[in-house]
């Protein structure tokens, strides 16, 4: 079967300083004005009451955006987290207040890999509704139709390999034929163990200090996906 890409976002097509300098800042301010008009929307009203029942089952909705807040400034990876700011971004996107940017390399690679016949996918952190938003809204314009497949943490954490094992399973074939590119050593790693071919992304901007050697935990190492050698179809 052809070679397939399975790519992260944040730090490996997109800086780490646009998601930790714009998207969660937006959705922390965001976050209060956004549930008070749509907390009783049944979409919205699921994530919120799953905070609540996290936190003893009554609360306020004052109390649950005040917990949504705490766990952005954590950095948390959870599930209504992810999902509430996805419908915050999607608000923030389609009034313009900002589009995403790309490393210049990614489109045009992208777009390469597309033509020639190399099916893309991309596993992140962030939910499936917030990886198609910041696709669909890039400096290089609306690329969410190069992609056949999208994976989060509903699949598992990235840093277990059976989370690899079942998007190989969903998007056919062998996990010997899917190329896993991120900036994360420990997702490689998780990546490597299921039997996908792994390529660490070290860019300068995130990473100014290279990581070479035995930091790269064995993984090939590029700069750009300019960079990335790919098998022919």
């Amino acid at each position: 079967m052809a070679t397939r890409i399975l790519t992260d976002i944040e730090g490996t097509t997109s800086s780490i300083s646009f998601v930790r300098d714009v998207l969660f800042p937006y959705a922390r301010r965001a976050l209060p004005g956004f549930v008070r008009e749509h907390g009783n929307e049944p979409d919205v009203r699921h994530w919120l009451d799953q905070v609540a029942m996290e936190n003893g089952g009554v609360c306020t909705d004052d109390m649950i955006v005040e917990t949504l807040q705490g766990w952005i400034d954590e950095d948390r990876k959870h599930t209504a987290l992810k999902a509430l700011q996805g419908m915050v971004w999607e608000a923030g996107y389609r009034n313009a207040d900002f589009t995403a940017p790309l490393y210049p390399d990614v489109a045009p690679a992208l777009r390469a890999w597309r033509d020639a016949g190399l099916p893309l996918a991309v596993y992140s952190s962030g939910s499936v509704p917030a990886q198609k938003l910041l696709f669909g809204h890039t400096d290089a314009g609306d690329l969410t139709e190069m992609f056949s497949g999208w994976f989060d943490t509903a699949v598992g954490h990235k840093r277990d390999a059976d989370s690899y094992r079942r998007i190989a399973a969903e998007y056919g074939g062998n996990a010997g034929d899917i190329v896993f590119l991120s900036d994360i050593v420990e997702e490689l790693d998780a990546a490597r163990d299921a039997g996908m071919r792994t390529v660490l992304l070290d860019r300068r901007e995130d990473y100014p200090r290279a990581r070479t050697g035995e930091a790269t935990h064995g993984h090939e190492r590029v700069e750009s996906f300019a960079d990335i050698a790919l098998p022919p179809v």
